[in-house]
């Protein structure tokens, strides 16, 4: 099967911090695939920003460096590179003052009429600021919009002044929050698995279904955000925007259409029937944990806080919680969220667990009868497997056995498939926001989470303690033990 390619309009795609972590390892990568696969048009533009005095020569060198580590050698086509490297330049500018901004303005004019991406690669706290700077030097246009990443404040309040710094310059309509979870092909299978089959959608509510599960898993640990990571935690990390994204598209009404505010209608609607926890269920329904040294598949680990070089810490690496959606379709239906760093594998996966049967036909002869289950796996090795029971093969009787209707995606289809960021981006340029999140819904995430970080803060207790390498705390098992399930783990 071959993927179908739609050319995009030409456009310059600006990247403040062109120079950093994000640009090299995800950006430029993602821009270079979507080159190969012949999408770029010939007088695409990229344009690298940042306060390092560079020339064009010498960043096209970054570039190619930086396709030449990220991308797998077996996608690198020389005559690609070098038609790729010869669309970036560069500009050494100073983001939130004045200098550059001349040559930024004077490049971009060139080609006033095309489509103008301005990626702000940098710290949430110089958004607001690079935006009135964007402004003042005249640089946008109708086919202008700017694009942001997590984190998206760090806490209500932090999010609201960074919604209206962003919004007090260009309009939620040219507003792009991105994060990557949603441009994963497996999330937005989801959306095609219920809205396209007539199999799912009829039992996907509280009759049918038992509870739901979702784990977002990391085998690393700090790596080299320990900066960041220790005022932030898993918590604000995963849970707020990544997982509660999944559980939005996992839950939500069928929308309208798929107009981008008709779904992000509906995750709103699911975000606003949360079920806010008061002090005591957070300390019922939640689990924090850190861990401490062990073990990974590539050997021993040291502990959080000796990557992190400090005697104490209060922030969480691991998160468990069960949430509640208030609403008739979910009524009683747990949503068991999960994620961790320093756990036994990578992987992250939405679970939807239906009811038993009401009543077996079939003696004990037959084996234990096991519900339905379907696994929705986002990475590694994207895919959808559904549970069931058969008969097992042969003469005797009749003996049953729990087995997976297994779709890999690699296998179904013979053709890569694309990395989030390469969609997003696309999706950037041809104006189409429906996987980006509104302002609205990356508030009300954050009037939900805020409550429970509050609880653990008032509470003075520190995380629970797990060994690198295992499943998080005890707590974490026993917080679905007590309601008679168990994790999904295969």
């Amino acid at each position: 099967m071959v993927a179908r390619i739609i050319a995009v309009d030409p456009f310059d795609f600006v990247i403040f911090g062109g120079s950093g972590d994000l640009s090299r390892r995800k950006l430029l990568p993602a821009l270079y695939q979507r080159d190969r696969d012949g999408q770029l048009p010939a007088e695409a533009r990229i344009i690298g920003t940042s306060r390092r005095k560079v020339t064009d020569d010498e960043f096209q060198k970054t570039a190619r460096e930086a396709i030449e580590s990220f991308v797998p050698k077996a996608d690198i086509d020389a005559e690609v590179l070098e038609r790729f490297v010869a669309r970036v330049g560069y500009v050494s500018m100073d983001a939130t003052g004045s200098d550059g901004w001349g040559d930024l303005a004077k490049r971009l004019n060139e080609e006033k009429d095309r489509i103008r991406v301005f990626y702000l690669s940098t710290a949430p706290n110089i958004f607001g600021p690079i935006c009135e700077q964007i402004n003042a030097h005249g640089l946008i246009t109708e086919k202008s919009r700017v694009v942001i990443e997590k984190p998206l404040g760090h806490d209500l309040e932090s999010a609201q002044e960074l919604n209206a710094s962003v919004g007090k310059i260009f309009p939620e309509s040219s507003v792009y929050r991105i994060d990557h979870y949603l441009g994963k092909e497996t999330v937005q299978n989801l959306m095609a698995l219920r809205f396209a089959n007539s199999l799912f959608e009829p039992v996907w509510n509280a009759r049918y279904i038992d509870h739901v599960q979702i784990t977002v898993a990391e085998e690393v640990g700090l790596e080299s955000r320990a900066g960041y990571y220790d005022t932030a935690g898993a918590m604000r990390d995963m849970i707020q925007n990544h997982i509660m994204q999944l559980l939005c598209l996992t839950a939500m009404e069928v929308p309208t259409s798929l107009d981008a505010d008709s779904v992000r209608d509906e995750k709103l609607k699911v975000l606003h029937s949360l079920k806010p926890m008061n002090p005591a269920q957070v300390a019922q329904n939640t689990v924090r944990g850190q861990y401490t040294a062990g073990a990974s598949t590539k050997g021993p680990v040291r502990g959080y806080l000796e990557e992190l070089e400090r005697p104490t810490s209060m922030t969480e690496t691991f998160v468990a919680l069960k949430a509640e959606v208030g609403n008739w379709r979910w009524a009683g239906v747990p949503f068991y969220l999960r994620t961790g760093k320093r756990l036994p594998s990578r992987v992250s996966e939405i679970v939807v667990q239906f009811r038993p049967i009401p009543h077996s036909v079939f003696d004990d002869s037959a084996g234990q009868l096991q519900a339905n289950r379907l696994v929705i796996r986002v990475q590694p090795d994207e895919g959808v497997k559904l549970w069931l029971m058969i008969k097992d093969p042969g003469p005797g009787g009749m003996r049953l056995q729990h087995v997976p209707l297994d779709m890999s995606f690699a296998k179904a289809f013979s053709v890569r498939s694309p990395d989030a960021y390469e969609r997003l981006i696309m999706d950037v340029v041809r104006g189409n926001q429906t996987l980006f999140m509104r302002g609205d819904e990356v508030e009300a995430a954050w009037r939900w989470v805020d409550p429970i970080m509050d609880a653990w803060m008032s509470s003075g207790e520190f995380p629970k303690t797990y060994r690198a390498g295992t499943w998080g705390p005890s707590a974490s098992v026993a917080l679905l033990e007590r309601d008679g399930r168990s994790w999904h783990e295969e």
